[in-house]
């Protein structure tokens, strides 16, 4: 089992069970998409850095997020175009820990950076006059290496307990990418702690947060109802419309795909639901900020020249 175990120095990901003609559609249609992601993500890093406006903790942990989410898309897209041209093409052993790590870590960090964001649209709503005291770019910045630094430290956890299993059984790994889950069914080990550790984390970084974000939304709405002009109540909800509508995207993909009973299956609908998580929630969220956002739009009417600024 040894010999077995360290003769494998590659892997074949299978990505979708389709006929050539019908994947050679999928690369045209999704490469587009990978380059919407770039280009929508790196726009919005770009308002945000060219616009004095946008420099608020908002705005800050939106760059984030825009960051996570191109990180996302650049960890595993590319494999799965190359993939789709030519299914057979390997991955070796060292990319894909590498892929698993990455795809944990950037997870993990925008799990946690949309739950900074409620927390932020809370004392901003909820406690205004203290807002900007509350929220120092001290706070800020603190609130972002932690979401950063506790997503690498979660991921490193999977990534030691992975890295001793003997691989045996097969090189084939079913999915487009090197999905924790599905790696681990290669593994001729028992693989129950890993398991347990994956869903103790799924848990953790997701329903946690989640919960928090819930809790932070019914103190959001209950001020809300409290403001007594119609268009303080408009403004209040726009500044939340497009966080809320990003945070059901994300945690709804996720939490069926982890935490859901039968999480460890790879059934080619949880495929399908990672391949909506690694591209189309990145795809969607620059749309998302920009189309739902005034202050986003204004900015980008003033930098194209389409308004002149006042």
């Amino acid at each position: 089992m040894g010999n077995n175990s360290t003769s494998i120095t590659e892997f074949m990901l299978l990505g979708f069970p389709l006929n050539p003609s019908m994947q050679l559609l999928l690369f045209g249609l999704f490469s587009p998409f990978y380059a919407f992601i770039m280009l929508g993500n790196g726009l919005i890093l770009g308002l945000i850095c060219l616009d004095s406006r946008l420099h608020t903790p908002m705005y800050f942990f939106l760059s984030h997020l825009a960051i996570v989410d191109i990180a996302y898309a650049c960890n595993t897209v590319p494999q799965m175009l190359v993939n789709l041209l030519s299914p057979a093409k390997p991955i070796s052993f060292a990319g894909c820990m590498a892929q698993t790590f990455l795809f944990l870590t950037f997870a993990i960090t925008e799990c946690l950076l949309l739950m900074v964001m409620s927390y932020d649209r809370y004392v901003a709503i909820c406690h205004p006059l203290r807002y900007t005291a509350i929220m120092s770019w001290r706070v800020c910045i603190a609130l972002a290496v932690t979401s950063w630094t506790v997503g690498f430290l979660l991921s490193l956890t999977h990534l030691l307990l992975l890295l001793p299993l003997p691989f045996c059984m097969s090189k084939k790994v079913n999915h487009f990418f090197c999905e924790i889950m599905a790696v681990l069914k290669l593994a001729c080990a028992d693989t129950r702690i890993n398991e347990n550790m994956v869903l103790a984390g799924a848990v953790s970084v997701l329903v946690g947060p989640f919960s928090m974000i819930v809790v932070s939304y019914m103190c959001i709405l209950c001020a809300i109802l409290k403001i007594q002009s119609g268009e303080g109540k408009r403004k209040a909800f726009s500044t939340c419309s497009s966080h809320l509508c990003v945070v059901g995207l994300f945690y709804g993909t996720a939490t069926i795909t982890y935490v859901a009973p039968g999480y460890g299956n790879p059934k080619e609908q949880k495929m399908y639901l990672l391949l909506f998580h690694s591209l189309f929630n990145p795809m969607l969220n620059p749309l998302i900020y920009s189309l739902r956002n005034s202050e986003v739009k204004n900015t980008l009417k003033r930098v194209f020249g389409i308004e002149r600024p006042l």
